[in-house]
């Protein structure tokens, strides 16, 4: 496996990995917009769990603020500047069952949108000319400008449920510019590793 750029985990608390390039290259099923080695990270409790599946779940939308990490605090996984952000993309239901084929006839659309339509909410961050992007934030969450110089583990934003996002969770991929319809995407590691597809992550706060 080709070594990635290191980071830190972006969080703390409970995450169940999505969509990991360990499984598969590209990692979302295509290389567009450089996310070939994307990887995404779901909020879940301490036993693993996302939000109850009731039978609403199958039938209807549901308010993000239902699933166990909407609005949890998301970190810099590296030292570096914050080139660019975005913080007003709206927070929209999350769909799941039925709801989710609906969505999903929808992603044309968003395609039409470019990047920043699928990343939403989002921050960039810079380190020696890598750019992490971290997508999917919480509308007004961002505690961060461009600009701004940023530790490891320095709080930036919340975990949202904007651009093409069907239940709150986090988006981190790393590309060579900033200049996202250009870049080439750049593989990453956390820690030294890269977890797989469905693997639990704890991380302390």
């Amino acid at each position: 496996m080709e070594a990635g750029f290191d980071v830190a985990y972006p969080f703390t608390g409970t995450w169940r990995v999505q969509n990991s390039p360990a499984d598969r290259v590209p990692s979302h099923g295509t290389s567009a917009f450089a996310s070939s080695h994307a990887i995404d990270f779901v909020p879940v409790t301490p036993d693993g769990r996302s939000a109850p599946m009731r039978m609403g779940s199958f039938l209807h939308s549901e308010p993000p603020d239902r699933f166990p990490g909407y609005g949890r605090p998301i970190l810099a996984p590296v030292d570096g500047t914050v080139v660019a952000i975005n913080d007003d993309g709206t927070d929209h239901d999350a769909y799941r069952g039925v709801p989710s084929i609906g969505y999903a006839l929808t992603q044309r659309r968003r395609l039409a949108g470019g990047w920043p339509a699928l990343a939403g909410n989002h921050v960039l961050i810079e380190k020696d000319g890598v750019v992490i992007a971290l997508c999917h934030l919480q509308r007004s969450s961002a505690r961060v400008v461009p600009g701004a110089r940023v530790r490891t583990g320095d709080p930036i934003a919340r975990c949202g449920n904007s651009g093409n996002s069907t239940e709150p969770h986090l988006h981190i991929q790393a590309i060579d510019r900033i200049d996202v319809e250009r870049a080439r995407a750049v593989p990453l590691s956390f820690h030294g590793t890269l977890p797989r597809n469905r693997e639990v992550i704890a991380v302390p706060e």
